[in-house]
């Protein structure tokens, strides 16, 4: 990744010898992204679904577990507070992050030291655990990260950023499929961790790196006048309560994705490898198409533009009753990058942006909380509804619940969207 491209925008803000303190800052931060990436890749997403799938959770313990790390984001507020008392955000970052690490990657273990009825229930505890201190890393990194980018080159930044570790996480996806095909059952999974505990080993040793970078702290020492501040802020709270109200849509089926091609149509993990990588390819291609109308157009306009998008990625899985299957597939992985690249990006550029300097760790911290409530009862309640529409006809189970939730999306993108994500 070429990060020196940003060096003459930053040189002319800031002068020479700070612009060389901020390259080594950015690439620190980057590549810090890099031992981060492939432990996450390799934990998340189908590795999870399969992993939990070999443990023998049902649908619904495994949308409990997919909605756990949204639901702990409320922490979040409690941190955002906390944060203003610290001598110290890096170490405080470094501790919280390290712990998240340690006991994910020891979940690996679980077959080897317990008895299989106790499995899901250990595994889930340990996660659960895992992902409270990650929420409160969440927040300490973001307020650091918001700091050490400078707001001039901070949208061209995270866009060569995403797009450099998205395509190192396409590369990890397939090896992982790949190993997975090769290697049945206990047997892969053990080579997956073994990569697992390398690199994040690394990610923690990386940590220590970060600067320290100072903190403009809140003028509020109160905690509930300090959380007043987001609550009184209409075009903020507006904006969070309705892409809450969007994600508890989306998550009602997107999570379970990996779920519906293992169990339902049988694809193969080298097959569903491919899918998430040409998800990764269209979502890394489209941080630069998105980064560059952000300079045009402001974050709530872009980012109602990728609902219609995202809506269309889940109606797509309606063409398997005529088209063949990974056409089909393909195609709806397609579409749901370029949306949920452009969604993810921009709504983190909101939060970062858009909001108070000062205020900034509560301001991230209530909307991490209100959308991560709305994301954590989506995948519990779409694997609820697996199991009981388990004896029903076939299509529904692989496409229907797919066809509902996105005309649900596309009508609460234009009905409701259209009057709450315009600039005013």
């Amino acid at each position: 990744m070429n990060i020196m491209r940003i060096r003459p925008v930053i040189s002319r803000t800031n002068g020479g010898r700070k612009a060389s303190k901020q390259r080594r800052n950015l690439h620190i931060a980057t590549w810090e992204g890099v031992p981060s990436t492939i432990f996450q890749v390799l934990l998340q997403g189908q590795f999870l679904t399969g992993f939990l799938l070999y443990l023998g959770a049902s649908s619904s313990q495994i949308g409990f577990v997919l909605a756990l790390t949204t639901l702990v984001n409320i922490v979040q507020i409690g941190v955002a507070f906390l944060i203003q008392k610290l001598p110290s955000r890096k170490w405080a970052m470094v501790i919280c992050v390290s712990l998240h690490r340690i006991l994910w990657t020891s979940t690996g273990l679980i077959p080897f030291l317990f008895p299989k009825e106790l499995w899901v229930i250990i595994f889930i505890g340990l996660y659960t655990i895992a992902f409270i201190a990650n929420t409160a890393g969440a927040v300490l990194w973001s307020s650091v990260i918001g700091d050490l980018v400078p707001s001039r080159v901070r949208g061209r930044y995270f866009g060569i950023r995403n797009t450099f570790l998205n395509a190192l996480g396409s590369i990890v996806i397939y090896a992982g499929g790949v190993v997975l095909d090769h290697y049945q059952g206990g047997q892969g999974f053990f080579i997956l961790y073994v990569v697992v505990w390398i690199f994040a080993a690394a990610n923690i040793v990386v940590l220590f790196f970060y600067p320290d970078v100072p903190f403009e702290k809140s003028e509020e020492s109160k905690f509930w006048p300090m959380f007043k501040k987001p609550l009184h802020d209409r075009l903020f709270m507006k904006s969070t309560l309705f892409l809450a109200a969007w994600l508890l849509l989306q998550n009602l089926v997107v999570p379970l994705y990996a779920y519906v091609m293992l169990q339902l149509l049988h694809i193969n993990y080298e097959t569903l490898s491919l899918l998430n990588v040409s998800q990764t390819v269209f979502m890394m291609a489209s941080f630069y198409i998105w980064g560059n109308l952000n300079a045009k157009y402001s974050n709530k306009t872009l980012l109602l533009w990728t609902l219609p998008i995202i809506a269309a990625s889940s109606l797509a899985w309606g063409l398997l009753a005529v088209l063949p299957m990974l056409l089909v597939l393909f195609l709806a992985h397609i579409i749901f990058g370029v949306g949920v690249g452009g969604f993810n990006q921009l709504a983190f550029n909101f939060i970062i942006g858009d909001t108070p300097k000062k205020e900034r760790p509560m301001y991230m911290a209530l909307f991490a909380a209100l959308t991560g409530l709305s994301s954590f009862f989506g995948p519990l309640l779409g694997g609820q509804i697996y199991e009981w529409i388990e004896e029903w006809p076939k299509w529904i189970q692989i496409y229907g619940m797919q066809l509902i939730v996105g005309g649900m999306m596309l009508a609460l993108a234009f009905l409701v969207g259209r009057r709450v994500l315009r600039d005013e």
